[in-house]
């Protein structure tokens, strides 16, 4: 009873990253900026890939995923910042905590195998153009694509029961704007290195597996880019895997610096700034990426416009 008193009954404080000061106050209504602009953004892919006939392909599909889940990770972590900004009540449950903590993970699990999916895609769309309805058929793509979400949320579940598992008598200050994972575990008086082993396999699993197909597939699209015999389809090849890295760059670079290393080495300060750089300014950086980059996703969204007359 004391341990479900210690541990159900436990509200943790989340002290933010933006005080009231001018600057603060600046940056705070700057997130809020890009906050909005990433829910118009991949709300807007979403439905542009659904309405647009043309867009209704393998690679379209898999982008449509990636904005819905850049859309669901945003909105697990920054309304609750937002809200506790505004009212001064800082104040989240063990079972908010929980909320955050499995969908948090489950959606960069699932981000994590869907851009290895997607970089599979890009494979046999280059290197092997003439088989690829059958390499890639529908099915199949649905089948990676619920594998992704599975995978991602198998690792939500494991994560959440190992932290809930946890007793917490310390401060229950977390030194974050939401509940991460390593920002809980300093505040437990359990011991957690098993956990910690057992994260870094995950993380092994979740981040390096992913990273081996992309690595392989690009390799294998590079040699098949260098010896495309026509400037436009070089052009095309390039433009398209280019805008795959840059998002694989963001992401897997900054998961991999915050998941990686030894919680000795991680400072709460530093660990505020890399994940703010992936739950905020990624899913807003990932749409226009793509959009910006991508033709037939602009032409279909000026085509879209036109229909209704916004342009």
């Amino acid at each position: 009873m004391v341990w479900e008193n210690q541990t159900f009954n436990s509200i943790f404080i989340l002290l933010g990253i933006f005080n009231h000061s001018p600057t603060h106050t600046f940056l705070f209504s700057l997130v809020l900026g890009i906050f909005s602009l990433a829910l118009m953004e991949n709300i807007s892919m979403v439905l542009l890939i659904y309405i647009e006939k043309q867009l209704h392909t393998p690679m379209y599909f898999l982008l449509s995923q990636l904005s819905l889940m850049d859309l669901m990770l945003i909105c697990t972590t920054l309304p609750k910042m937002i809200f506790s900004y505004l009212s001064g009540k800082k104040s989240i449950s063990l079972a908010g905590c929980g909320t955050q903590i499995f969908f948090y993970v489950s959606l960069l699990g699932a981000e994590c195998f869907l851009l290895a999916v997607m970089a599979y895609d890009r494979y046999v769309a280059i290197c092997h153009p003439l088989q690829y309805t059958i390499l890639m058929n529908p099915k199949l793509c649905v089948f990676m694509t619920v594998a992704s979400w599975t995978l991602g949320s198998l690792d939500g579940i494991i994560v959440l029961a190992a932290v809930l598992s946890f007793s917490y008598c310390s401060s229950l200050e977390i030194h974050h704007f939401f509940c991460d994972v390593a920002a809980l575990l300093p505040l437990s008086c359990t011991e957690t290195s098993a956990f910690e082993r057992l994260l870094v396999i995950c993380c092994v699993v979740m981040l390096i597996f992913p990273v081996s197909v992309i690595l392989l597939s690009y390799s294998h699209v590079l040699r098949a880019v260098i010896h495309m015999g026509s400037g436009e389809s070089r052009r095309k090849a390039f433009t398209t895997c280019s805008s795959h890295l840059s998002v694989v760059g963001l992401y897997y670079g900054a998961a991999m610096f915050m998941y990686m290393r030894p919680a000795s080495k991680h400072t709460p300060d530093q660990d505020k700034m890399v994940s703010a750089f992936y739950t905020i300014l990624t899913p807003m950086l990932n749409p226009l990426i793509y959009s910006l980059r991508n033709k037939e996703v602009f032409g279909a969204l000026q085509k879209v416009l036109k229909k209704r007359k916004l342009i």
